[in-house]
C-alpha cells in the first residue's frame, strides 16, 4: 500500500490556514485587504472577545455576483492573477486565493454579498470548512464577512492563542496599519459593541495619523523631504532625535500601501538615524515606499508580510539619504522648537551681568584631541605615548565654516543663568527656560570632530609595539583582504600574514580597550552584513562614541562662563546638537505656557 496519500480537501485547508490564519488578526489583516481591493471607501471592523467569538467585516465596495461568491470559497481562486507573469507585476493585496477558504476552515463562516447593479445579492455559510447555505441576500451593495468561534473545531490551535486583550491588541494593530496606509478611505472600529475608532476620510495623512496616534505624537513628527531617487519614491513622517519607543511597533513601513517588513528598510533606517536614537530605542517612522511592482517579490511569505528588493542597495541608499537628511536638519527639542529667526537675547545688560557660576576648581574646556584617552593597551608601560597634538587635524567645521549657516548659528539667542549640580547649564530664551547637560554638549562636540576626521582625512593609527597576529576563518579572510582600504581610514593598519591570518600592526589612536581583537571582530561583523558608504562610516562610530563619553567634561567639572558660551557655540556649530553620541538629549526646553501651568496662570 502506498505510504503518500492526497489530503482531504478540508484538511488541506486547515492546513493551508495554519500559514494564513495563525490568529484573529491574521483574519482581519486578510479580510481587509480584499475589502481594499474591491475599492471599498467605508470599512468597518467588528470584534468580540479579542476576535475568538467574532470578526465582522463590513465594507461597501464593489461586491460579488453569486459564481464568484462560490467561486472564492475554493482553494487557490483568485481574482487578481491570471498568468504566471502576472505574479511578478502586482498591484493587489490579496492575490493568492487561499484566504476565504482557510478561514471559512476554521469558523463558522458567513459571506453576504451584492454588486451594485444587481437586485439581490448572494448569503453563504459554511461550518469547519463544509458549505451548509447559500440563499439570496437583500442588504446593501458590498461585502460582509463573518467569523465566528475561530478555531473551534480546531481546538489544539486554540489553545495557543493568548489572552483577550492580547489578542485585541493585535487586532488593532492591523487596523491601525491598514487605516494609515489608506486615509482616503473611512474606517471604524468596534470591541465588543463600543466604537473604539471611527476615522472619517482625509486627505492629510497627517489627521489620520493623529485620529490613531493622538495630536502629541503626531505634532512631534517630521515630514520626509521629497526622494530624489528617480525608480523610489519616499515619504511619509519620522520621529525626530526624542522621539523613540523601547521596540518596533511604531516603525512602520508601507511598500505600495502595503505593511511589510524588510531587514534591508529596519538596517536603512538605523543607518538614516545613525547615533540620534539611544540604544534599546527604536524610531517611530511611518515610511511609505512606491516602486514598480517587478522590482520586488511579496511573494516569500505566507502572510505577505515581508519582502524582497532586487536592488536592495538603491532602496537603502533613499531611505537613508531621506531619514538622515531630516534628522539632520530638524530643530525639535524636547518639548519646544528652537527659534531660528528671533530677535537677539544677548544685550548688553546681559555683558553686564556678575557671573553666577562659580569661580575655584575651574576645569578648562578643551576640544582639540589632546584630551583624548590615547590606546596603549598593547604599549609597555616604559613606551613613551603617542601625543595626537603633534599632528593635529585639520579643524573640522564647527565654528567658521558651519556658523554661516543661519539656521545653526542659534547660540547667542540664549542667556546662561547659572548651572544647576554642576552639570545641567540654565539658560533663558525667548519661548522659556532651556537645560543644557554640558557632559552630553561636550561629547556632541568631540564626536563630530572625530566622526570629520574619520569621514575625510582618515583617523591617526597608534603602531603596537607588539604586532597581532590574528587568524580568521576563511570566508572573513577574503572579506578583510576586500576592505583593506577602509580599515586603514578607520586607523587599522593590518595585512596578510600567512594563510588564513593578519598581522595588525596599529589601531587608532583614540581607541583604548582591553581586547583589540574583539574590535576587529565587531569590524567583521558589521562589513559581512553591509559594505556599503554608509556602513563604513559606521564601522569606527562605537570606538568614536565610547572615546569621547570619557574625554568630554564631566558632572562635577566647573566651566567659567566663557567655557560654557564657547562649549554652546560649538554644539550649535555640530550637524546635530540636540543630542550625545549616545541618542541622550543635550538640550531641554520647558516652555514659558508650561511654566505658566505650573504656577497656576494658565488653566491645564
Amino acid at each position: 500500500m502506498s505510504r503518500i496519500r492526497i489530503l482531504p480537501d478540508a484538511l488541506a485547508s486547515q492546513v493551508a490556514a495554519g500559514e494564513v490564519v495563525e490568529r484573529p488578526a491574521a483574519v482581519v489583516r486578510e479580510l481587509l485587504e480584499n475589502s481594499l481591493d474591491a475599492g471599498a471607501t467605508h470599512i468597518e471592523v467588528h470584534v468580540q472577545r479579542g476576535g475568538t467569538a467574532l470578526i465582522r467585516i463590513v465594507d461597501n465596495g464593489h461586491g460579488m455576483s453569486r459564481e464568484d461568491a462560490l467561486m472564492s470559497l475554493e482553494r487557490h481562486a483568485t481574482s487578481k492573477i491570471r498568468t504566471k507573469e502576472d505574479l511578478s507585476a502586482i498591484h493587489t493585496f490579496g492575490f493568492r486565493g487561499e484566504a476565504l477558504p482557510s478561514i471559512a476552515s476554521v469558523s463558522r463562516f458567513r459571506l453576504a454579498t451584492r454588486e451594485a447593479s444587481a437586485i439581490s445579492g448572494t448569503e453563504v455559510e459554511v461550518q469547519g470548512g463544509r458549505l451548509t447555505d447559500v440563499r439570496d441576500y437583500g442588504g446593501s451593495h458590498g461585502t460582509v464577512i463573518e467569523a465566528r468561534s475561530l478555531f473551534y473545531n480546531v481546538p489544539a490551535r486554540r489553545k495557543f492563542l493568548r489572552t483577550e486583550s492580547t489578542e485585541f491588541a493585535h487586532v488593532e494593530q492591523q487596523f491601525r496599519l491598514h487605516a494609515i496606509a489608506h486615509p482616503s478611505v473611512a474606517f471604524t472600529l468596534v470591541r465588543d459593541g463600543a466604537v473604539t475608532f471611527h476615522l472619517p476620510p482625509t486627505s492629510d495623512l497627517l489627521e489620520r495619523i493623529e485620529g490613531l496616534c493622538g495630536r502629541d505624537l503626531a505634532r512631534r513628527l517630521l515630514p520626509l523631504p521629497t526622494s530624489t531617487h528617480p525608480s523610489i519614491k519616499v515619504s511619509g513622517y519620522i520621529g525626530g532625535a526624542a522621539v523613540s519607543r523601547p521596540n518596533r511597533q511604531m516603525q512602520i513601513t508601507f511598500l505600495n500601501g502595503r505593511p511589510v517588513e524588510s531587514p534591508t528598510i529596519a538596517y536603512a533606517l538605523r543607518e538614516g538615524y545613525h547615533n540620534a536614537i539611544m540604544k534599546g530605542q527604536y524610531p517611530v517612522t511611518l515610511l511609505f515606499l512606491e516602486m514598480a511592482p517587478e522590482s520586488f517579490d511579496i511573494n516569500v511569505h505566507p502572510a505577505k508580510k515581508e519582502v524582497r528588493f532586487h536592488d536592495g542597495h538603491a532602496i537603502r541608499e533613499a531611505v537613508v539619504e531621506a531619514v538622515a537628511q531630516t534628522i539632520n536638519q530638524a530643530t525639535t527639542i524636547s518639548s519646544g522648537h528652537l527659534p531660528s529667526t528671533r530677535t537677539n537675547i544677548a544685550e548688553s545688560a546681559f555683558q553686564q551681568q556678575p557671573s553666577l557660576i562659580p569661580e575655584p576648581q575651574q576645569t578648562s574646556l578643551r576640544n582639540d584631541w589632546s584630551s583624548i584617552p590615547i590606546a596603549n593597551n598593547t604599549q609597555s608601560t616604559s613606551s613613551p605615548p603617542l601625543s595626537l597634538v603633534e599632528n593635529p587635524p585639520p579643524p573640522s567645521p564647527t565654528n567658521d565654516t558651519l556658523s554661516q549657516k543661519p539656521a545653526l548659528n542659534q547660540a547667542d539667542q540664549f542667556r546662561i543663568l547659572g548651572v544647576l549640580h554642576k552639570l545641567y547649564v540654565l539658560m533663558e530664551s525667548v519661548e522659556g527656560l532651556v537645560l543644557m547637560d554640558q557632559h552630553a554638549a561636550h561629547e556632541r562636540v568631540l564626536y563630530e570632530q572625530l566622526r570629520h576626521a574619520m569621514e575625510h582625512e582618515g583617523v591617526p593609527s597608534q603602531r603596537l609595539l607588539l604586532p597581532l597576529n590574528w587568524e580568521v576563518s576563511p570566508r572573513d579572510y577574503d572579506l578583510l583582504n576586500q576592505h583593506l582600504p577602509t580599515l586603514t581610514k578607520l586607523g587599522i593598519e593590518a595585512g596578510p600574514f600567512g594563510n588564513n591570518a593578519f598581522k595588525i600592526d596599529a589601531l587608532p589612536a583614540f581607541l583604548k580597550t582591553d581586547d583589540p581583537l574583539d574590535l576587529l571582530r565587531q569590524v567583521v561583523d558589521e562589513l559581512a552584513v553591509n559594505s556599503s558608504r554608509t556602513s563604513t562610516l559606521r564601522l569606527g562610530e562605537d570606538m568614536i562614541a565610547t572615546t569621547v563619553c570619557r574625554a568630554a567634561v564631566k558632572a562635577n567639572d566647573r566651566l567659567r562662563e566663557p567655557e560654557l558660551r564657547k562649549l554652546l557655540e560649538d554644539l550649535f556649530a555640530c550637524e546635530m546638537p540636540y543630542c550625545c553620541p549616545h541618542g541622550r538629549p543635550t538640550l531641554i526646553q520647558i516652555t514659558l505656557p508650561e511654566l505658566e501651568k505650573k504656577f497656576g496662570r494658565r488653566a491645564p
